[in-house]
């Protein structure tokens, strides 16, 4: 890799280009990594939808319907860490250790209606060395029984939302382009608490804004959710809300989707507008599952989100897991062939596939550096070591046994069926080390 983080060289072993590179390293050199048997990279994992305050009450109140789950505990979480500085610290810092433990390099937050909460949120990221894209919400309608967690007014919001832009942006602006890991995101929470005056506003301050401005909400995520907004607008679906004001555009993520029809998902692909695929909190909120296969057949770009805390796991392991089992039973069980992939029509989604929307296919969701989520020469260097087997006793990492490595002499040689293994049933204890954009991260975390 180069000084800056980008990978210089990428070619297999045996090539005379990596024995040339070989020849001329010193493998004493701390700068030398040299991965022992039973050991493999991997690209970092994208999370596409993490709320970063509900972080505070992961795995609690999912027997509640959407909206009613949001008044008892989203709006109360994130307005005890507006009021609380230390605590969103605290909160903050927790998550950014969870994340790096579970080979999260890249995720897309949303955080609270304060800009200091925020600023906190991306200060710790960014020293963290996540890449972390950070959402000040922007909410104008009361919607629940806390009429403190809204903004005055959709002028209000909008300068808010203006004011976090440049103040998220000037903590990195010191910074080379390539070490800036922590962007702000417009973040409209969904249409049920935004007034059109708001959202036409958000609209044309991303329009207007010459850096490229990411946007992120909720789409058509929960049946209560979708029959509020047409009874509050009219009969209108919330895509023809976003669409109407905007913000449906290439730098757009837009989570769940579950509601959407053949020509909505046409749609998507032609804004550009990304979905971050959240296959456990679908199960939880959602009486419809995200016709995925469909999506990906009519070119959307579709990765995975956690969606903590309505999904009760910030590790995207569990989110490729759900992914898969949910496409098989949309599917109604798996491929005859035993063929599958990534999407496309027939195909069911399996975990290679998954692997894919976890890594590649959520940075192109994100709009992240060219060749993210890949080991191409050019691309960052976004990176996750995983141990498979002890070197020394060959034993099994973790969950995992490898029985037939249990021969003389020993041997290792990785194979796709223990790729596999490893992510069925494999953690974080198989994860030691990880690195963005060249730089390794989290050495404490992983008691380096």
């Amino acid at each position: 890799t180069s000084s800056t983080g980008y990978i210089t060289h990428s070619a297999p072993f045996t090539s005379p280009s990596s024995q040339a590179l070989l020849s001329s390293l010193d493998e004493n050199d701390s700068n030398v990594r040299v991965l022992p048997r039973g050991a493999f990279l991997l690209p970092t994992f994208v999370d596409t939808h993490l709320h970063a305050p509900q972080f505070l009450y992961q795995g609690t109140g999912l027997h509640l319907p959407l909206m009613q789950w949001l008044d008892k505990y989203a709006f109360r979480a994130e307005e005890r860490i507006d009021g609380d500085k230390h605590l969103a610290k605290t909160v903050y810092e927790a998550l950014a250790r969870r994340l790096i433990r579970n080979g999260t390099g890249a995720v897309l937050l949303f955080g609270t209606i304060a800009s200091d909460s925020n600023l906190i949120l991306a200060e710790i990221m960014q020293r963290a060395g996540i890449r972390a894209f950070v959402g000040k919400l922007s909410m104008d309608i009361d919607i629940a029984s806390r009429p403190t967690y809204i903004e005055a007014s959709a002028s209000a919001a909008l300068a808010a939302a203006a004011s976090f832009v440049s103040s998220c942006r000037a903590l990195t602006a010191h910074l080379p382009e390539h070490a800036r890991l922590v962007h702000p995101v417009l973040t409209p929470r969904f249409v049920p608490t935004c007034s059109d005056a708001l959202l036409a506003g958000l609209g044309k301050l991303a329009s207007a804004d010459q850096e490229g401005l990411r946007i992120q909400s909720h789409l058509a995520e929960a049946a209560d959710q979708v029959e509020w907004v047409r009874r509050t607008r009219g009969g209108v679906e919330d895509i023809d809300v976003f669409d109407r004001h905007g913000l449906l555009t290439s730098r757009t993520v837009q989570a769940h989707c579950t509601f959407l029809r053949a020509a909505d998902l046409r749609r998507l692909r032609e804004r550009g507008t990304a979905v971050a695929h959240c296959p456990l909190s679908n199960a939880y909120f959602s009486s419809e599952a995200f016709a995925m296969r469909e999506a990906l057949a009519e070119g959307v770009e579709v990765g995975l989100g956690t969606d903590v805390a309505g999904g009760y796991s910030v590790d995207v392991m569990s989110a490729m897991r759900w992914a898969v089992g949910v496409a098989r039973m949309r599917a109604g069980g798996p491929p005859a062939s035993g063929d599958a992939d990534v999407g496309g029509e027939g195909q069911v989604l399996d975990w290679k596939g998954a692997l894919y929307l976890a890594t590649r296919g959520g940075a192109q969701a994100l709009g992240l550096p060219r060749g993210a989520g890949t080991f191409d020469v050019g691309a960052p260097f976004d990176a996750q070591q995983i141990r498979l087997v002890e070197e020394l006793t060959l034993s099994g990492v973790g969950a995992l046994d490898f029985f037939d490595l249990e021969r003389e002499p020993p041997e290792v040689v990785l194979t796709e069926e223990m790729v596999e293994k490893w992510w069925c049933a494999g953690d974080e204890r198989n994860r030691v080390a990880m690195w963005v954009q060249g730089k390794e991260v989290g050495a404490e975390v992983f008691g380096r």
